[in-house]
């Protein structure tokens, strides 16, 4: 459906500028652009944008005109891109955005209430579904001392397993290096349940997996069984060209 362009809105520039300037600024309102007429004595008059920060933007101005009335009056003054406007990235929630290992002292990161790391440590069933079961839950939990009212699921465990042994895990550069593997080690510690099968953590501080949580099949140089005959690693001999004797200054370096 065609609408028909109205003269007294369409010709109306100077009233739709006036009022871009009044929510702009002078200085911030360019030239016309044109009129797209939206419906009965309705039209949209734009304007450039001469904010250097809204580049390809346009002052968008809609003037009305009243059945039988022979004057034009400003509807509504907005800011909206063009096709080349410079536009701010897509907004990313807080949730979506945090990283592992972004939290740092003072930080408060709030726990998913529908988190799949973590299920119910009551029981391996079903989450209470009101707020209220979740108060009985906590209030059976403390008076009985089992201490955690959620643990890790399942999906907790081997997102963690997969981080771990990523870092500290068999096939990495220390490892196929090391002398022999970690659960040899007298500084390993092996965690506790299930996961201190293939788990535990280094107490040496001078390994660069010291305080890590490592894979039992982990190993680096700082192995406890490594006795002092074994420390270091011998360097072959440095050979020189007889025929280009190295000097400095004119005299031998090995005068």
């Amino acid at each position: 459906m065609t609408v028909k362009t109205d003269a007294v809105t369409s010709a109306a520039v100077d009233v739709a500028r006036r009022a871009a300037v009044a929510e702009a600024g002078q200085d911030q309102v360019g030239e016309h652009l044109g009129v797209v007429a939206e419906g009965d004595r309705l039209v949209t008059h734009s304007f450039v944008c001469l904010h250097p920060g809204y580049r390809g933007w346009r002052w968008v101005v809609t003037v009305v005109r009243a059945p039988r009335a022979r004057t034009a009056t400003v509807n509504d003054v907005v800011l909206l891109p063009g096709e080349d406007a410079l536009l701010a990235p897509p907004w990313v929630p807080w949730a979506d955005r945090i990283a592992p290992g972004d939290v740092r002292p003072g930080t408060l990161l709030a726990t998913p209430p529908e988190d799949p790391r973590l299920v119910p440590g009551y029981t391996a069933g079903a989450d209470p579904r009101t707020p209220d079961e979740a108060i009985e839950i906590r209030a059976v939990v403390r008076e009985l001392g089992l201490g955690r009212t959620r643990v890790l699921s399942k999906d907790g465990r081997d997102a963690a397993c997969q981080r771990w042994l990523t870092t500290h895990g068999p096939d990495s550069f220390e490892a196929r290096q090391a002398p022999a593997p970690c659960s040899t080690c007298g500084y390993f510690i092996r965690l506790r349940g299930g996961l201190g099968a293939a788990f535990g953590a280094c107490a040496n501080a001078y390994s660069g997996a010291d305080g890590c949580v490592i894979s039992v099949d982990y190993g680096c140089g700082a192995h406890s069984d490594v006795v002092e005959e074994r420390r270091g690693v011998d360097l072959p001999p440095v050979l020189f060209d007889d025929a280009m004797e190295m000097t400095k200054g004119g005299v031998s370096v090995f005068d």
